[in-house]
């Protein structure tokens, strides 16, 4: 096996030289400079980027993993969606929402007056004269997931109202042991 050569240099020509020790290392460091740009900078904004998601998602699982009622009122469109318009001039409005791929809940309870109450019954298609006495028609575990508790002082009023799906359907219960001031408890339950 043969090795090539190089070529010998002419006659009266200064063989090349090797580069020198300053401009190897000035050679080197753009090399790693070069790198350092190139991968480094897409990298760092790549754990910054994974950074800032993982902590918005866990400001989302915290929001939507909380249970129990959040003072305040739920949205425009919840309360669209859920076809729950409370009145306005309420008081002690707080709600709760649950998700899943089979069904989607609003919790939502609100002290009224009684024209709040014959407004917000109107506005679903209903009336007082639907409310049953004694009727606590708000199951045993959506009222566990709120954490309402109907055994205290009533009278308790109730109904459900139904719809074809998708319209949601409610199930309301009243407190009147306040007469001018009802309580109003409601889980409108939609199945997307």
């Amino acid at each position: 096996m043969t090795v090539p050569s190089q070529p010998l240099p002419a006659a009266g020509e200064q063989p090349p030289q090797p580069p020198s020790r300053r401009h190897v290392i000035r050679r080197r460091a753009l090399t790693l400079l070069t790198i350092v740009l190139l991968v480094g900078i897409p990298a760092g904004y790549l754990v910054i980027s994974a950074n800032q998601s993982r902590d918005s998602g866990k400001d989302k699982e915290a929001k939507y993993s909380a249970t129990g009622l959040t003072v305040g009122w739920p949205s425009r469109v919840q309360r669209r969606l859920y076809e729950v318009p409370i009145p306005g001039g309420t008081r002690n409005v707080a709600y709760y929402e649950t998700n899943n791929y089979k069904v989607s809940r609003l919790y939502a309870q609100f002290l009224t007056s009684n024209a709040g109450l014959e407004k917000y019954l109107g506005a679903i298609g209903s009336s007082t004269l639907d409310l049953k006495r004694d009727d606590i028609a708000i199951g045993e575990r959506d009222r566990q997931v709120a954490g309402w508790d109907f055994t205290g002082p009533g009278p308790w009023y109730g109904l459900t109202h139904r719809q074809k799906d998708p319209a949601p359907t409610q199930t309301i219960v009243v407190n009147r042991s306040n007469p001018d001031h009802p309580m109003i408890y409601v889980v409108s339950i939609t199945h997307p």
